[in-house]
């Protein structure tokens, strides 16, 4: 049989667009020793493809602050996303192949949509480098009633966005969270893992890379 087209590519942005996992990093590390603590790979690993309030939850309970409070959470977060706010007005790194697949991918015809834990806030200045009229749609990590990955909200709201069944969509993700949404949404999942492995499982094809990866690329993984 013949693989069918997909009927639209939903783009993850984190790891998989941008590097910009290591630059999350400059923020995190900074708020953690800010509050008297260390931030260790392990949770920093955990942090990984999640939105904001579970990063905060995992940041404070590092530093021994099991049950923060919503003002804490909030004053955290705050300074987070202003801190990280200045990190992505600076230049902003690529993944291997990315910057040539989404061009290539969108001048194919495909619908797209950029699916990302991170807030519309952020996720703005971001496209500031990426190219906002590259994607018909865009879901953040704050317009999904706190659905977040790894729940299936956000690329079930893509889909619908789009006008499309998600189970006739690729997805390109890097993260086990953001793999673990789009499967659960019914995607067939495009995988470049970039800072945590991601395990083998149903419907999920593997790259090394982003690079040389062609439209026809993506209707093979849908086979």
């Amino acid at each position: 049989m013949t693989p069918a087209t997909p009927a639209a590519v939903l783009w993850d942005l984190d790891g998989t667009l941008l590097d910009s996992e290591k630059l999350w990093d400059i923020p995190l590390y900074e708020l953690t020793e800010k509050l008297g603590g260390e931030l260790s790979l392990p949770t920093r690993q955990a942090m990984v493809g999640t939105n904001v309030k579970t990063t905060m939850h995992l940041l404070y309970a590092e530093v021994g602050i099991a049950e923060p409070s919503a003002e804490r959470l909030a004053d955290g977060a705050a300074w987070l996303d202003r801190r990280m706010a200045e990190v992505l007005r600076g230049p902003l790194p690529w993944r291997p192949g990315a910057r040539d697949a989404l061009a290539g991918v969108r001048a194919a015809g495909f619908p797209m949509a950029l699916v990302t834990s991170t807030e519309r806030g952020l996720t703005e200045i971001a496209l500031d480098t990426i190219g906002r009229a590259l994607f018909d749609v865009t879901v953040c990590g704050d317009e999904v009633d706190g659905h977040n990955k790894p729940h299936p909200e956000p690329y079930l709201r893509a889909a619908r966005l789009l006008g499309v069944d998600p189970a006739s969509c690729v997805a390109v993700e890097d993260s086990p969270t953001g793999t673990a949404s789009a499967v659960a949404a019914g995607c067939t999942v495009v995988v470049v893992p970039c800072e945590v492995p991601v395990e083998p499982g149903e419907r999920r094809v593997f790259r090394d890379s982003l690079e040389g990866l062609a439209a026809t690329d993506l209707t093979t993984a849908m086979g």
